[in-house]
């Protein structure tokens, strides 16, 4: 059997997000990927210098196209840019019963947007009742409930929970943007929720963290796992790219994670 896996998602010229951070995730953990590309930008590990939107109609022609050939798994949803793109693929997503892992790009890791405040509400009445995760950063999450961000465990799980209230099925509260020696996500769902740490590690090479560990995440669940043990997956083989991102010497400001930690070898 060969498990697959569909990427709704933004292009990243410079390799270490996006469409081609996810397509590495997919093949690292065994899943043929396929995408649908929203946005084409011209970015490195320094700044992203434009942006340019794919046409709502030739995004839904693409997920359509994928959709009528390929026996898709399971399906990650990115980078959006606008409301017209995120219309589209929310009318793509309606009557499909398939699980969905919504990462809400809104900034990249030059501090760049990537969505405006007009796309806001779209976002939230559209896209995100088609989440069966929801994995936003604390930044992000604090912009999707208009209030400040979590400093607290008590205050992620109330963030959490308020996010489920609004359609998400579970939710990925993303502990990367917090402070101390460790960091300390939380998965919440309806039924119960799950904390995961990991030490916060000292690297400058955290460019496209948050879509691997989606597509992670995705890549799991095309391949049968239930949604909690298919987290803690995605969370061990970020760590393990996020670890050996030091490893790699690509561009000259936030590098990539290593995807291929567990594939390639010296030598």
């Amino acid at each position: 059997m060969t498990f697959q896996a569909l990427s709704i998602a933004g292009s990243d010229s410079g390799g270490g997000a996006g469409i081609q951070a996810d397509l590495k995730t997919f093949s690292a953990l065994g899943v043929y990927g396929a995408t649908a590309i929203t946005a084409i930008t011209a970015q490195n590990t320094r700044t992203v210098e434009r942006v340019e939107p794919v046409s709502p109609a030739m995004i839904r022609a693409q997920i359509a196209a994928v959709f009528g050939d390929l026996a898709i798994g399971a399906v990650k949803v990115g980078m959006l840019g606008g409301p017209d793109a995120i219309a589209a693929v929310a009318a793509e997503l309606d009557g499909r019963a398939i699980p969905v892992v919504l990462d809400p790009v809104m900034v990249a890791k030059s501090g760049d947007a990537l969505l405006p405040e007009a796309a806001m509400d779209v976002l939230r009445h559209l896209i995100l009742p088609h989440a069966t995760l929801l994995t936003p950063n604390l930044p992000e999450a604090a912009r999707l409930l208009g209030c400040a961000e979590a400093d607290d465990t008590d205050e992620m799980r109330r963030q959490g929970r308020a996010l489920i209230e609004m359609g998400a099925g579970a939710v990925l509260m993303k502990d990367g943007h917090g402070a101390g020696a460790e960091c300390r996500d939380l998965l919440v769902w309806p039924g119960g929720e799950e904390q995961l740490t990991a030490p916060r590690r000292e690297t400058r090479n955290t460019h496209g963290t948050g879509c691997t560990l989606s597509a992670a995440i995705a890549a799991l669940l095309a391949r049968g796992s239930d949604l909690p043990d298919a987290v803690r997956g995605a969370h061990r083989y970020l760590q393990g790219a996020i670890a050996a991102a030091d490893g790699l010497a690509v561009g000259q400001g936030h590098g990539p994670v290593h995807h291929f930690h567990e594939v390639w070898r010296d030598g």
